[in-house]
């Protein structure tokens, strides 16, 4: 996902956000100078942003290079202010407060499941709280790495359930590491981009957003849910049960095993949803504040993540292994 403009800028009255804040849970009060985009941004409607949602792809200094419709930009390349940026972030990976946990299932009767694979709640949704997915972004001055997974609730709010959004954003700022100097490189070529997105993505002046799902952690504790819930697997891609596993017969249901092709489809699913969910509540985020941008998986992933063999392209720094027999790298971490 991609976020390119500057609005948040200029000085809001602050006796309107005062008043805005008795509409909602937000305090603005501690933001210095308080722009009036974000009054703005927090007063857009919902149902505004759900429905104007669209692919904006054409930043300020970007260029369209030929047919109908070209043309080149007046302006110079317009990066995200610090403010933009972050609320940016915290919308689509910010932690939401601790974990209520899953009730009301009768196999834990009196205790309470403990399947959640994290402390805290995030802005996107989980299968059963696993929130396997992290946060990587890219803009002029470097790449950077945006851990919230393992955050505990935000010490933000106040007797009255308001949450003050500074103290909010600072701490989500806080956990921000820096993990290299200037743009990440992805080449506009065909092996690294696909071409309809080589004039318009990770351009000067933009903010690239890169969810990134832990898809062997994710599968553990797929594993582990279902050994909580009496269940079991099966390797049916090669016909063979599990050996051994008619010992634990009173902890799991040994005569109906799930496929095991079946619960890996489930977890690239789950972390799918993770990742996408994550990029929408951006994309939201980006129309209350009058910004453009864009979800989309035009970039090769294995050019992103490391594991395009070329050296020059070392993306995110990921390893990756090649096995015999697949022709395509596995990135292990």
């Amino acid at each position: 996902m991609i976020g390119v403009g500057t609005m948040l800028s200029g000085l809001g009255p602050r006796a309107y956000g005062r008043e805005l804040n008795k509409k909602g849970r937000i305090l603005l009060d501690t933001i210095p100078n308080l722009p009036q985009g974000l009054i703005d941004a927090v007063n857009f409607p919902l149902i505004d942003a759900i429905q104007g949602r669209r692919s904006r792809r054409f930043a300020k200094g970007a260029s369209i290079p030929s047919g109908p419709l070209a043309h080149s930009s007046a302006h110079k390349p317009s990066p995200l202010s610090e403010l933009e940026q972050i609320l940016l972030l915290a919308t689509v990976s910010g932690n939401t407060g601790w974990s209520n946990l899953i009730p009301h299932n009768r196999r834990y009767v009196p205790n309470i499941p403990n399947y959640a694979g994290a402390p805290g709640g995030r802005t996107f949704p989980s299968a059963a709280g696993f929130h396997t997915t992290e946060i990587f972004y890219t803009d002029d001055k470097g790449v950077y790495y945006f851990p919230t997974r393992d955050m505990g609730a935000v010490e933000a709010g106040n007797a009255d359930g308001q949450t003050d959004l500074k103290a909010y954003l600072d701490q989500h700022k806080a956990r921000i590491v820096k993990i290299a100097d200037g743009r990440l490189n992805t080449p506009r070529a065909p092996e690294h981009m696909e071409t309809h997105n080589e004039w318009c993505a990770n351009v000067p002046g933009s903010t690239l957003v890169i969810p990134v799902a832990d898809l062997a952690q994710h599968m553990i504790l797929a594993l582990c849910y279902l050994v909580q819930n009496g269940a079991c697997i099966y390797d049916d891609v090669n016909k063979n049960p599990i050996p051994g596993l008619e010992k634990f017969d009173h902890l799991v249901d040994v005569k109906n095993p799930y496929p095991l092709s079946y619960v890996e489809q489930l977890g690239l699913t789950e972390v799918t949803v993770e990742t996408s969910t994550a990029c929408y509540a951006g994309m939201l985020m980006l129309q209350a504040m009058g910004l453009g941008g864009w979800m989309y998986e035009g970039i090769n992933p294995f050019s992103v993540l490391g594991a395009s063999g070329d050296p020059d392209v070392p993306g995110l720094g990921f390893r990756f292994d090649m096995h015999p027999g697949q022709p395509l790298p596995n990135v292990t971490g």
